[in-house]
């Protein structure tokens, strides 16, 4: 039986990423199959029109959620748990550290300064799209600048944490792997997946990557987890996951704003500059792995960021749960950190009646 059309057209754009993957494994591209797939999956948009895969995403970060839950054993778990100041300090030091970037922003793009707080805030495209609607910022600014910055940041920090620390692991934050079993995994792979869609149904932020996680962190630190999650599995996950955010840099989409592309690109790079500097002394004053921290603090989402942990060997369990923590900050945090910022005069009041 023939696959409809546009099974067929969503099938080649997968094998296009997968392409793409495939050629920076040979280039030896750190976090190859995500970079790969999601360059590949642009350049594909830049001469044809091609719809984004619906479930490819949601898919792959159900897989991803199992991959990164099976590390979670109990002494590690015990481990994170005890990093949790380091993660509540990191997260509040990454929010305040957006607002003098939020300013340089707006003074470049030209926008208001209340969108150019959320348009700089690392809390994840869909989380600070919704608040940012909430609050009366600019969306469409908003939903750009922030796709900029997770593109940008998933290019530049696995190849230079790569430069800086090949092969720094941390054995408080490791476990071994375990053997895969086909059966076991289908079972644990289809609850997740049930997981998922269950948790979005209801509103539950990051539902498609958490819930799966969540089962299997429990699995694991019970000592019950039956089977391992095998690396081209997470390595198929990768090449969903890149070519979904590749797809989102069509010629119109980059073309369209340029200079507010531009002026996201040097915001990014500019937050990277100061996270990378915060994050040092705040390893240092925790006695936690520098790498580790510097990616736990990165201005990119959890999942892009733990998949860049994984590949890289950078203590896995407590990136995740500095990307975790930081979300759940941002949720509760960003609206009174900028009506803080406006009180004390860190922005002008006026901004706050700009949208």
């Amino acid at each position: 039986m023939p696959l409809p059309n546009d099974s067929l057209i969503h099938l080649r754009t997968l094998l296009v990423g997968a392409a793409g993957g495939a050629v920076a494994v040979l280039l030896g591209i750190p976090l190859p199959w995500m970079i790969g797939a999601m360059i590949a999956s642009s350049a594909l948009t830049w001469f044809v029109a091609v719809p984004n895969p619906p479930a490819v995403r949601n898919l792959s970060l159900v897989v991803l959620g199992l991959g990164l839950g099976q590390g979670f054993t109990a002494p590690v778990l015990s481990a994170v748990v005890g990093a949790l100041p380091a993660m509540v300090a990191a997260g509040v030091v990454t929010i305040l550290a957006a607002l003098p970037v939020a300013g340089l922003f707006a003074r470049l793009s030209g926008t208001d300064a209340r969108s150019g707080y959320f348009c700089t805030v690392p809390g994840g495209i869909v989380l600070m799209t919704v608040l940012a609607q909430q609050a009366g910022a600019r969306v469409p600014v908003v939903t750009l600048s922030q796709t900029i910055r997770m593109c940008l940041v998933v290019l530049l920090f696995p190849p230079v944490l790569a430069l800086l620390a090949p092969g720094v692991a941390d054995s408080a934050f490791s476990a071994p792997r375990l053997p895969s079993d086909l059966g076991w995994l289908a079972l644990l792979s289809a609850a997740g997946l049930v997981l998922g869609w269950a948790m979005s149904r209801v509103g539950f932020a990051n539902a498609w990557m958490l819930a799966p996680c969540a089962l299997v962190i429990a699995l694991s630190a019970a000592e019950r987890l039956p089977t391992g999650i095998p690396i081209w599995l997470v390595d198929a996950a990768q090449i969903g996951m890149g070519t979904t955010l590749g797809l989102r840099l069509t010629r119109r989409f980059l073309l369209s704003s340029r200079k507010l592309v531009l002026v996201s690109a040097v915001s990014t790079l500019a937050l990277s500059g100061l996270l990378a500097a915060l994050s040092l002394p705040l390893a240092w004053l925790f006695g936690l792995p520098g790498p580790a921290v510097l990616l736990g603090m990165a201005p990119g989402g959890m999942p892009e960021m733990a998949l860049t942990a994984k590949a890289l060997d950078l203590a896995v369990p407590l990136v995740l749960g500095f990307h975790l923590t930081r979300v759940l900050l941002c949720s509760a945090l960003i609206g009174p950190f900028w009506r803080l910022a406006v009180a004390v005069g860190l922005v002008p009041p006026a901004s706050e009646k700009q949208a």
